[in-house]
């Protein structure tokens, strides 16, 4: 079964302004480095508009009333203190990321793909129930997840974070339901200063692996083994949904890890193991931050082949 790619040209106009980092040439580089021969049997698909009932799984109705009804006509607006910025095209955009996040989790589901990658923007796991954050309106990957257990009977759900930002928001989402797993692995007394070893949730539930800046690839590794993936493995979820952020690699401009290419080939060959193991191989990764086009157009592309080869 090939690998499903969900993308959508809205998701190029939500534009937050001259010198943001979350900008349009992000998506521009993912979809250049994945529209190449060695992707041609991955399936494509028009990500479609999510719904108000899938974002309120997550976000309460009266965040989702102040977003819409903030989503400017011209020029931007602000959702937070002047990370997260609406422009006249955001509002499809996060829709248009939500909806393809939870298409990829119905297709994923129906056996029409072992697999789903959602290539969209702006990123999503900082968004908390009731405000914006960190560039974040609508947490996609959270989402997904509830959406998986209401549409399709999935009781137990994971998500696997490894941005070098902690998901704050994600975390908040999971943290008081002992059916819904979040791991991240991230860069420690770093934005937004969360995801302490200590924050492990109502039943250990939560896996938090703070990594210390320049740890490079043996540390992350070793940490992630060691204390991230058995913890996965024992929680036994039945859809593993990936925050695929790759702002930890050693090229990007916001992050300090020092990760490789080849470590997120590693890495999401590690989580297709366990998928394969307590899922039925079944994986939605959603994209995340990352903000050195080169960076991001490589290890997106090494971060998909796994996926395809699967």
């Amino acid at each position: 079964m090939p690998t499903l790619i969900y993308s959508h040209d809205a998701c190029l106009n939500h534009r937050p302004g001259d010198g943001h980092p979350e900008s349009p040439s992000r998506l521009v580089a993912v979809l250049k480095a994945l529209r190449t021969p060695d992707f041609a049997e991955a399936e494509w698909r028009e990500a479609p508009l999510g719904t108000s009932e899938q974002v309120l799984r997550v976000h309460t109705a009266d965040y989702v009333e102040l977003v819409q009804s903030l989503s400017p006509s011209h020029g931007l607006q602000l959702l937070d203190g002047g990370d997260t910025v609406m422009s006249p095209g955001t509002l499809e955009a996060v829709m248009r990321g939500v909806g393809a996040a939870c298409a990829a989790v119905d297709a994923v589901m129906a056996g029409e793909a072992h697999n789903a990658f959602v290539a969209t923007r702006p990123c999503g796991h900082h968004a908390e129930a009731d405000r914006a954050m960190g560039f974040c309106v609508f947490n996609q990957a959270a989402i997904a997840a509830l959406h998986a257990r209401a549409v399709h009977g999935i009781q137990r759900v994971a998500v696997v974070d490894f941005d070098v930002h902690h998901g704050n928001g994600t975390q908040n989402s999971f943290y008081r339901d002992p059916d819904l797993f979040y791991g991240s692995c991230h860069q420690s007394n770093f934005y937004p200063g969360t995801g302490a070893r200590h924050e492990t949730g109502i039943a250990n539930n939560i896996v938090n692996v703070p990594l210390p800046r320049q740890c490079g690839s043996a540390v992350f590794r070793q940490r992630f083994s060691a204390e991230l993936l058995p913890a996965l493995r024992n929680f036994g979820a039945g859809l593993i949904i990936i925050s695929a952020g790759f702002d930890a690699h050693e090229l990007d401009p916001l992050g300090g890890l020092d990760f490789t290419d080849d470590d997120y080939r590693w890495v999401t060959a590690e989580l297709l193991a366990i998928a394969r193991e307590t899922a039925l191989s079944r994986v939605v990764s959603v994209l995340e931050g990352g903000y050195s086009l080169d960076a991001l157009a490589t290890a997106t592309a090494v971060h998909v082949k796994t996926l395809m080869a699967a």
